[in-house]
């Protein structure tokens, strides 16, 4: 994802290798095919160009792979992650500028930008996949947004709905869960619990593009339309370029 200010062009945790470069992330849950399962939006470089700024939320593969630390190595683009992955991205030639704590709020951009704790996984999987970070960002003459990373539904999460109130939330829900274990991400019921809770639009990303992801863009519509919560929600198809201030 890329969000795109009057002055700023973020990328937000690239996965930039070609379809089908990674081995599959499960075997018998869900149809094994190689990942990434899409290819890259056709318009990809000509946004690339425009970067300044990199948001990492942690270190697993479909957030940050070979080919996007290359890039970010290649034009030195300026890097935001988590305290707790500074170590090991700075090892890998990032040029990491600024670190945070969870509930930690800083300069960003000419704004704000607050470290989010995230789950990532229900019970003990969650231990296992190790930190994420989501952030809670505020820009000038931008309206704030809420990237939730990789998380399952939580107190934190509830907090920052509740009492931060992002008017823009972006939500993984693709509901990836491996062959084992349980869910990684929220699962259908905590997705609309998360929706119906949000008092701002909801932009449902990390679908259809890693096999261990099974909740389509399609299913999701019919869930949301017998939910009554349709428009409180926007699907972007790969590549599509969403205009926030007209929402």
């Amino acid at each position: 994802m890329i969000l795109e200010t009057e002055k700023e062009v973020i990328l937000i945790d690239p996965m930039l290798g070609k379809q089908g470069i990674m081995p599959s992330f499960t075997l018998f849950r869900h149809k094994a095919r190689r990942n990434p399962t899409a290819p890259l939006p056709k318009n990809i470089n000509l946004v690339l160009e425009k970067v300044t700024h990199c948001l990492i939320t942690h270190q697993h593969p479909d957030h940050i792979d070979s080919a996007a630390i290359k890039f970010l190595n290649q034009k030195s683009i300026p890097v935001t992650c988590s305290l707790k992955d500074e170590k090991a991205f700075k090892k890998r030639g990032l040029n990491v500028v600024q670190t945070l704590k969870y509930w930690e709020k800083q300069a960003f951009l000419g704004g704000t930008i607050e470290g989010i704790p995230a789950k990532h996984g229900y019970g003990f999987v969650s231990k296992l996949m190790g930190n994420v970070i989501g952030f809670f960002i505020k820009l000038p003459n931008q309206k704030s947004i809420y990237l939730t990373s990789d998380t399952i539904y939580t107190d934190s999460v509830n907090k920052v709905l509740h009492n931060y109130k992002p008017e823009i939330s972006v939500l993984a829900c693709g509901a990836a869960q491996f062959d084992i274990f349980r869910p990684l991400i929220m699962n259908v019921d905590d997705i609309i619990k998360f929706i119906k809770n949000s008092s701002g639009k909801v932009i449902a990303n990390h679908m259809e593009s890693i096999n261990h992801c099974p909740l389509t863009r399609d299913e999701l519509k019919i869930i949301l339309t017998n939910n009554e919560l349709k428009d409180k929600v926007f699907i972007p198809e790969d590549g599509e370029i969403l205009e926030i201030d007209s929402w």
